[in-house]
């Protein structure tokens, strides 16, 4: 199958799944990740801001803000398929933009560095054991991750878990994964 017919199927599981059962996985994978050292150790977070049919990240924001941690999220800038982090305050800080997305205002946000954030949490529809990913089709976390130097971690359920998942030469593998299950490094070579 090509990545096109691979996120039909990511699409799918995460359809499946009820509303009660992704809120009951939610709050298990978010307690290992409150637990884990990589959360423990970052200062600074970056991290999606949510639509209703991804893994919510709303309680990963305040459980950040809660914790005196710098939250930063993405704005998409379409010419180049390249993001731009600015650092979250507040939800007042943000706009809507196409397909009706919520990013930061670059009015009343200040940027963050690429290389100030400790622990970047990164989206996706499936991944294997090798640390690679489907995401959504744009590459812009491809992109991102290229030359980063935090820790990078993908957000799922291990309903998404496939093995032999296609990869291009610019696909950028993630270090751990983080399932109902607990945070695993994903395998390296």
């Amino acid at each position: 199958m090509d990545k096109t017919e691979w996120r039909f199927v990511g699409k799918n599981i995460l359809q499946k799944i009820t509303l009660k059962d992704k809120q009951k996985m939610e709050s298990v994978m978010y307690a290992h990740l409150f637990d884990s050292p990589l959360w423990k150790e970052a200062d600074v977070v970056g991290v999606t801001l949510s639509q209703s049919h991804e893994w919510a990240t709303e309680d990963i924001i305040e459980e950040g803000w809660k914790a005196n941690k710098i939250i930063a999220a993405p704005k998409c800038i379409p010419e180049n398929k390249q993001m731009q982090f600015y650092q979250l305050d507040d939800y007042n800080q943000l706009e809507k933009v196409y397909f009706g997305l919520k990013e930061p205002d670059p009015e009343c946000s200040e940027k963050v560095n690429k290389d100030d954030i400790d622990l970047l949490l990164v989206p996706g529809l499936l991944f294997d054991e090798r640390g690679y990913r489907i995401g959504y089709g744009g590459g812009y976390y491809d992109r991102f991750i290229e030359g980063y130097l935090g820790k990078t971690v993908m957000i799922a359920s291990e309903k998404q878990k496939q093995s032999g998942l296609p990869v291009e030469e610019f696909d950028q593998r993630v270090e751990y994964v983080l399932t109902e299950n607990g945070i695993r490094a994903t395998y390296t070579f």
